[in-house]
């Protein structure tokens, strides 16, 4: 049986924990997502509605009184030793002190950097995990812990029980969590909430790249620029993100 650093490798499929020849080989998105099915979708698709549909139910039980939330995005891959690691950690300490709540992926890395934060700090400590091929499962800062099949369905809870986004460095995941967040800002399906990337150096080049080559050339307007702000330091992203005013306003 495959073992990771010492420990059985396990796979985390909704509420079902799977390990050594359970693990299946490809993801329910996968299988949702899959062409060529001919009819059996007839049989098993209207099955899937009701799994996804009790993903929702889970979903909102859980989150409906943690209260203002703020979730913090980052890469799965930053290391303890990184100092964008003690970025996540601070600015969740720093989200609990302003009395919001902590959401992440619950993963690896910024996500559990900020999970820990908001642990030590007191606070309530939200990760929303994904079923993935690769072992990722739930880190052990999270007191309030869902594991999600389908994508759509933790993307809906990240959207509904936040008050706005801290993203840190990192990398798809990341990018996909901010980009969806600006377009659903930008075409109103849901009020403007703030956007804060923390590391001016790590984001510069996509900042740029917004400015000279899609709002040049018209594919968004000046304004949506605005819609995202960077910063460097943590208490200037949570002040952001939480709406308060500076101590110079």
């Amino acid at each position: 049986m495959a073992e990771n650093n010492g420990r059985r490798r396990s796979y985390q499929r909704g509420p079902v924990l799977l390990r050594g020849a359970q693990i299946p080989k490809e993801t329910s998105d996968e299988r949702l997502l899959r062409e060529g099915q001919g009819a059996d979708w007839l049989h098993e698709d209207p099955w899937r509605v009701l799994r996804i549909q009790s993903e929702f139910v889970e979903g909102f039980g859980a989150l409906a009184e943690i209260g203002p939330a703020v979730s913090v995005f980052g890469s799965a891959r930053t290391k303890e030793d990184h100092p964008y690691w003690q970025v996540g950690y601070e600015v969740a300490q720093r989200l609990v002190e302003a009395d919001y709540a902590v959401i992440t992926g619950g993963g690896p890395g910024a996500m559990e950097a900020a999970n820990k934060g908001a642990w030590d700090a007191g606070g309530i400590s939200v990760g929303l995990g994904i079923e993935l091929p690769q072992e990722q499962g739930m880190n052990q800062w999270v007191n309030v812990g869902i594991n999600f099949r389908y994508f759509f369905a933790r993307k809906t809870m990240f959207v509904k029980y936040s008050s706005g986004f801290i993203v840190l460095p990192g990398g798809f995941g990341t990018l996909d969590e901010l980009f969806e967040a600006l377009t659903l800002v930008q075409t109103r399906k849901i009020r403007s909430f703030p956007i804060v990337l923390v590391g001016t150096e790590y984001w510069a080049g996509l900042v740029d790249w917004l400015k000279e080559s899609l709002c040049e050339q018209g594919m968004i307007s000046p304004g949506d620029i605005d819609l995202v702000q960077v910063v460097d330091d943590p208490a200037e992203a949570v002040r952001i993100a939480t709406g308060q005013m500076s101590a110079s306003a």
